[in-house]
């Protein structure tokens, strides 16, 4: 059974995730299955992905209950606002086959229109109320985001999505997260694929790094499932995307062995500071990409 950690309203959630960002839709479904069938429990998609119906189909297909699978998804920016973002609700459980989400989050903090970003969060505040969802959240939110939105909003968010991997971690916005009792989960958990065009094409991956090799040689493992390790030693919530059945497998197969406290240490000690994906608040015209009903 996969470990779970307790979100900061008591709902419990499986650390590793499996992640669909970028999976073509026509393979979305058997990845899914094939992940429920491996183990996962935790499923993470978003509306900006394309994929949601097949992620639904995905878990129909592997003979689960959506009761039997922890479901996430998150709201795309162009339908930010506080009634735009209740019918974003409606267009993902529709879409998934649900009726009810275990975590919701924001998906960027857009902060060149944060005044509909807020209004966004207090329609999460709205749906968590009325029982429609579990928890919610937020993604890519930097300290200042999180600052000004706690400002503003009455839940503090129980998760916090960020691009976190050895080379870059984000020591800051983990230790801010920690202060107001918000779990980080990382995207781009291993850091070795470019998430978004026109970034981090120059970018080391960490899948090819010396010190993560040699420890993953020292354990018979994949540097994959050393990073992986190294996040749920950290009490980070992890989320690893593929739609090869054997990186699924292998992805995770990382609950029977543990890192020790100088190999931890190692890895940490690997950030450089350089983010592989875009900066959160860097405006984009990709924001005004309209989430179709269907």
């Amino acid at each position: 059974m996969t470990p779970e950690l307790v979100l900061n309203n008591g709902l419990r959630m499986p650390a590793l995730g499996f992640g669909v960002f970028q999976s073509p839709p026509e393979e979305t479904a058997a990845a899914v299955e094939t992940a429920l069938k491996v183990g996962y429990r935790h499923v993470d998609t978003a509306a900006a992905y394309g994929n949601e119906r097949q992620v639904g189909e995905g878990i129909r297909r592997a003979g689960l209950s959506p009761a039997e699978v922890f479901l996430e998804t998150k709201v795309w920016v162009s339908d930010f606002g506080y009634d735009q973002t209740l019918h974003a609700f409606e267009k993902a459980t529709r879409k998934l086959g649900v009726d009810r989400l275990d975590l919701l989050i924001l998906h960027q903090p857009a902060p060149d229109r944060f005044e509909r970003t807020v209004a966004a969060y207090r329609a999460l505040e709205r749906l968590l109320a009325d029982g429609r969802v579990g928890a919610i959240g937020v993604s890519n939110f930097m300290r200042t985001h999180l600052d000004e939105l706690l400002a503003r909003t009455e839940v503090v968010p129980a998760v916090n999505q960020i691009e976190l991997h050895p080379y870059f971690s984000q020591p800051d916005v983990q230790k801010a997260d920690a202060e107001h009792g918000i779990l980080t989960q990382a995207w781009s958990p291993i850091g070795g694929i470019t998430f978004y065009p026109g970034w981090g094409e120059q970018r080391r991956s960490v899948l090819q790094d010396p010190v993560i090799g040699a420890i993953a040689a020292g354990h018979g493992r994949s540097p994959a499932q050393v990073m992986l390790r190294w996040q749920l030693q950290h009490g980070r919530s992890a989320i690893p995307k593929s739609t090869n059945p054997d990186r699924i497998a292998e992805n995770f197969a990382v609950f029977d062995f543990e890192l020790t406290d100088g190999e931890m240490a190692r890895i940490d000690a690997l950030d450089t500071g350089v983010r592989n994906g875009p900066d959160p608040d860097t405006p984009r015209d990709v924001f005004d990409r309209v989430i179709p009903e269907d």
